[in-house]
């Protein structure tokens, strides 16, 4: 094997990458009081959202340890390429580094490069589909990792969430700010900075017209449409993403538009109906 790509779990990889053999996700592990489990195949969506509705306290992750990582870095492969979450939100890329530094010493020849996503979800996804379309244009390492790293500083991810606990239970949001936001309906439009932080972009009332307001922002914010992949995940509400893509569709024509449902970590952001766009 030439190269390989490893995601961390919070990138949700459709079917046909998980049975690529250049592909690879390393899981985080998810708590909710006593209530652990591991963000790999094993994960049950519904049953975490119910603990995650029932605990009044915040759910937790943790990063994979620089052992996981250093353990799905194949000594087979000549080119390694590691997405993790945004480093503003989870300990992942610092773990992956402490990986990198120790595979290197280990074996020299190999070429490793560990990216930050500044992004979650979907917007890991696209990252690794560009590593990968670089490497089968012929692309040397050197040159995937600078247009890679251009890439990642053009994406954008937006998100609407149903439901504001997560935020408020981890100190994003105020309790009160959850409860105006919770009797008026309001829906706030959220997107992320440059460096990966979460932003607020805008708001709207109801969860209809926050999606057509997300949209807009998409379109808005996003050139040359026709000649990028725009992916959507969603938790648990796959009428509500078919929804959005129709509603692409009619302001835009994209090169692709993939249909994604989050696995453990998003769905501990995005929490039950939450929508999550990148592209």
């Amino acid at each position: 094997m030439h190269y390989k790509i490893i995601v961390d779990s919070c990138g949700e990889l459709p079917q046909e990458l998980k049975e690529d053999g250049h592909f690879q996700s390393v899981p985080l592990e998810l708590d909710v009081d006593d209530y652990h489990v591991v963000d790999d195949e094993s994960f049950q969506q519904l049953e975490f959202l119910q603990k995650v509705k029932e605990s009044p306290n915040c759910p937790k992750s943790a990063c994979p340890s620089p052992q996981k990582y250093y353990e799905a870095f194949d000594s087979d492969a000549e080119r390694v390429y590691v997405v993790t979450l945004s480093s503003k939100l989870s300990g992942s890329y610092n773990s992956a580094m402490v990986a990198k530094q120790m595979f290197e010493t280990d074996f020299p020849q190999k070429k490793v490069h560990v990216f930050d996503s500044c992004s979650a979800s979907v917007g890991e996804t696209l990252i690794g589909i560009k590593i990968q379309e670089l490497e089968k244009a012929g692309h040397t390492f050197e040159e995937t990792v600078v247009q890679t790293g251009q890439y990642i500083e053009q994406q954008q991810t937006f998100f609407v969430l149903e439901t504001l606990e997560t935020l408020r239970k981890n100190g994003r949001l105020s309790n009160l700010k959850a409860l105006v936001a919770g009797v008026l309906k309001i829906k706030p439009i959220m997107g992320s900075t440059p460096d990966g932080q979460i932003c607020q972009l805008a708001q709207a009332q109801g969860m209809n017209k926050a999606l057509e307001r997300m949209v807009k922002e998409v379109i808005d914010k996003t050139k040359d449409c026709e000649q990028k992949i725009l992916a959507i995940s969603h938790c648990n509400c796959p009428k509500r993403a078919q929804k959005v893509r129709e509603l692409i569709e009619q302001a835009a024509h994209f090169k692709e538009i993939l249909i994604l449902e989050t696995a453990g970590v998003s769905s501990m952001y995005a929490n039950n109906g939450g929508v999550i766009i990148a592209v």
